[in-house]
């Protein structure tokens, strides 16, 4: 599964299958164009009910780059939830379940 796959798994998804923002009713911003953003900003903002995390999307095989990384410890640093998604955290529930828990007051 490209990343492209996996962005359009979790967020739009399609007609016939939602993704699973879609169906958790979870927000979500993701930059159009990621070539006229800041380097290495998450993939990902996510917001539900319950607080907001940011999530790096990389294929299996991906690497996280020095400045994705960089944005990730600055984060983390705040307080905030950040972490990186991979097509297995897909598969396992990982990500559904985290998504859940945006949505669990």
């Amino acid at each position: 599964m490209t990343e492209t796959e996996l962005l359009t798994a979790v967020t739009s998804g399609t007609k016939k299958n939602p993704g699973l923002c879609r169906r958790l009713r979870v927000r979500y911003f993701h930059p159009y164009d990621s070539r006229r953003c800041v380097p290495g900003w998450p993939d990902l903002v996510l917001v539900g009910i319950a607080g907001m995390c940011f999530r790096e999307l990389k294929s299996q095989s991906g690497i996280v780059s020095d400045q994705q990384r960089e944005w990730g410890y600055a984060l983390r640093e705040i307080g905030e939830d950040w972490d990186v998604w991979r097509p297995a955290d897909l598969e396992s529930g990982r990500i559904e379940s985290e998504l859940a828990e945006l949505m669990t007051p």
